[in-house]
């Protein structure tokens, strides 16, 4: 379907921006969504698709992930991960600098996202990272949803652990900084006191709770010394949540990931090494009051952190086996099968996947259901659970650490940009997003 032609969604239970529910109908035309009304008539060159019985989300902004382009396509690339984000209901994404090469000049975005306009069949943007010394690049390079500074559990270029080289970053420009908020230091001392175990358990006491509170507590402080704009990235811990409950500047937002919230270290006996991940996973508590969080408005939305691996390099012996897990696909579904369990609502799903997430990164237009926004939505049965099934799976990677979960509110329709590209099973593969811009 051209997106000049329109199309028009019948019957929905649609997720309005104040949180209510609307049974109705929402036209879209170039791109953009142009009514939402109870009945809304059609002219005969409109599509009309059947929505009864089905919800009306804003599509999902996933503000952190991983899509290994270029360099580490065995894992992934753009348009595997793309298609995968399209069966997930994720309408755009935000990818971090950690390719071959590194995303941490003009040159090497430029790059990135001409790769993406080819490639990809959702919506893209894409972070420039941060090392010691590319201070000009993290200026001026543009578009960028921001800078990505790896605090720790990293190596190479893109680890920027020093004081100085921290203070020089934050001190310049108005740039938003997103912070993987682990000290390394404690990691390198937890690392020879551990040193020659095999268990993966260990990877959780290596990198700990206070690793990741050291490093959120510094990058705080410097955030407040300079007044400057603030994410923290997949935040992991009780310790993390309890200080920016106490001490939250309004320039400072954070986010956490389903696994975070859902799995705990008891997955380990469970799925061994692919449990794995950075920062790890925590115990039962650090869940609840993750949970807590995020419901009080403490942390602000949901990413994935998309960080796909081959079976084969997660089967290594431990500390050999890679740290990351996939995440497009499942997203939404866990999400929303925690509100069908009382953890939260569905129009809190939308705020945290959506809304929220649009607003933090300044992208306009995006994350609602209303006229005037980009039509980037998706079509959830929040009616039919199914098992998440490895061969089912459109990530390169091929597996999941929530395979066998029964979940809900999978996917029937996906729309970006006006332009169905799923549709009940099916990627509708020449579909291409746009780069999304940023206000700030």
């Amino acid at each position: 379907m051209s997106s000049s032609m329109s199309l028009l969604i019948r019957r929905a239970r649609i997720v309005l921006p104040n949180g209510e529910l609307l049974v109705g109908d929402v036209l879209m035309s170039d791109r953009t969504i142009v009514e939402v009304a109870p009945e809304i008539s059609a002219t005969p060159s409109t599509t009309e698709i059947d929505a009864d019985g089905l919800t009306l989300l804003p599509g999902v902004i996933d503000p952190q992930v991983h899509f290994r382009e270029p360099g580490l396509e065995h894992k992934e690339d753009l348009f595997t991960a793309s298609c995968a984000c399209a069966k997930g209901g994720v309408t755009s994404f935000l990818e971090m600098p950690n390719t071959r090469p590194l995303t941490t000049t003009q040159q090497a975005l430029d790059d990135k996202l001409q790769r993406a306009s080819q490639k990809c069949l959702v919506n893209y943007g894409f972070f420039i990272g941060a090392t010691a010394d590319n201070l000009p690049d993290l200026l001026l390079a543009k578009p960028t949803c921001g800078i990505k500074i790896f605090m720790g559990s990293m190596h190479g270029q893109l680890l920027v652990d020093q004081d100085a080289a921290l203070e020089a970053i934050f001190s310049k420009g108005e740039r938003l900084i997103a912070v993987h908020a682990e000290d390394q230091a404690r990691i390198n001392e937890r690392r020879k006191e551990f040193a020659g175990i095999h268990d993966v358990a260990v990877h959780s006491q290596i990198q700990d709770n206070q690793a990741a509170l050291l490093a959120t507590q510094q990058a705080l402080g410097l955030s407040k010394k300079y007044q400057r704009r603030l994410h923290i990235l997949h935040m992991s811990t009780a310790e993390e949540a309890d200080l920016l409950r106490q001490d939250k500047p309004s320039w400072v937002t954070a986010e956490v990931t389903p696994q975070h919230l859902l799995l705990n270290t008891s997955a380990y006996e469970k799925i061994g090494t692919l449990a794995q991940m950075n920062p790890p996973l925590r115990s039962p508590h650090d869940n609840e009051v993750l949970w807590q969080a995020l419901r009080d408005g403490v942390i602000d939305f949901i990413a994935t952190d998309h960080a796909p691996h081959t079976l084969e390099e997660k089967a290594q012996e431990y500390p050999n086996s890679p740290s990351g897990m996939p995440g497009v696909e499942t997203s939404l579904p866990l999400m929303l099968t925690a509100a069908m369990q009382g953890q939260c609502t569905v129009a809190q799903v939308t705020e945290w996947m959506s809304r929220a997430v649009a607003k933090a990164y300044g992208i306009p237009n995006k994350g609602a259901i209303a006229p005037g926004y980009d039509a980037d939505l998706v079509l959830v049965d929040l009616n039919t659970y199914r098992p998440v099934l490895r061969e089912e799976l459109l990530t390169k990677c091929g597996w999941s650490p929530f395979e066998g979960w029964n979940l809900t509110g999978w996917p029937v329709l996906t729309i970006v940009g006006g332009q169905v590209v799923y549709e009940k099973g099916k990627v509708l593969k020449e579909v291409r997003g746009q780069a999304l811009t940023f206000s700030h």
